[in-house]
């Protein structure tokens, strides 16, 4: 497997590297708590010597629900860019539309391609020449619909457009419908077979899509506290990294609140995935 590492900032994953953090919000709700949020997480994972990546999407562009709240689109990028800028630290995003491609990539060092988009070839093809053009890293989503080694038409239909962009594979769950995702730890290994570092979602990994009570399934519920027990466990089956969304009011939070987690806790979950981390490798 290849150690693959954003130039720009140094940040790596892979073989030979700490355990991965890439953490932050679900979505943006406002500059002031993306500046909390990620301040925290730096602290932490610079106390830990993790290497970090600060997360949150600019627009949720598959909510259940038209109501739903997506974020302040576009203009969010100024958010990201201000966080990056002010904390010195690397950024992941994802996008949904070929058009987004270039903006999205002149501000992320990581651009993540949607589970459910990720075989959309105009996307794939955009997103990688924008990664090529401004020294971008790809993360991609494993679609809830996808086998494990099926993920090798991702990175190959990236290698073709961009041969020298660094790409990450995520493991999020597979669906079997009636409202929930299952996670096979074999995923893992399998994936890992494809030359190309692995990252767990442990946060959408225990979503019930279109489940959650509070809207009468016109959002998606989850179960917040498996999320330790998904991470924990990926990162024993050998992940490089680990995916996770925080915040500091996680039931108020505007996006998939029962499967967020309270920042308060993140040293610790953190603290325990580092030395797994360390015992596995």
């Amino acid at each position: 497997m290849s150690l693959v590492t954003h130039k720009a900032s140094g940040w790596s994953i892979g073989p030979g590297q700490p355990l991965a953090v890439l953490a932050g919000l679900n979505v943006l709700e406002d500059e002031g708590l993306a500046f909390e949020v990620a301040t925290e997480l730096k602290r932490i994972c610079a106390g830990l010597s993790l290497p970090y990546v600060f997360k949150a999407s600019f627009d949720k562009a598959n909510r259940s629900s038209i109501r739903s709240y997506r974020g302040p689109g576009m203009d969010g990028l100024k958010i990201l860019a201000k966080v990056k800028s002010k904390l010195g630290v690397p950024i992941v995003t994802d996008l949904h539309e070929p058009a987004q491609a270039e903006p999205v990539a002149e501000v992320a060092d990581i651009l993540q391609l949607p589970a459910f988009l990720v075989r959309q070839t105009d996307l794939v093809t955009a997103v990688a020449e924008a990664a090529a053009k401004h020294g971008a890293l790809i993360q991609a989503k494993k679609a809830q619909f996808m086998a494990p080694w099926d993920a090798k038409n991702i990175i190959s239909k990236i290698a073709e457009v961009a041969p020298d962009v660094g790409v990450i594979l995520c493991e999020r769950g597979v669906s079997f419908g009636y409202n929930n995702l299952i996670v096979d730890m074999l995923a893992i290994p399998e994936m890992k077979k494809l030359g190309v570092p692995v990252t767990i979602d442990a946060t959408h990994a225990v979503q019930l899509p279109g489940a959650d009570p509070r809207t009468g399934g016109a959002s998606t519920g989850g179960r917040r506290d498996g999320v330790a027990i998904i991470a924990k466990s990926a990162v024993a089956a050998g992940a490089d990294g680990v995916f996770l969304e925080f915040h500091t009011d996680p039931d108020k939070a505007l996006c998939d609140a029962p499967s967020c987690l309270a920042l308060s806790g993140a040293e610790q979950l953190l603290t325990t995935l580092k030395a797994l981390h360390e015992a596995v490798n």
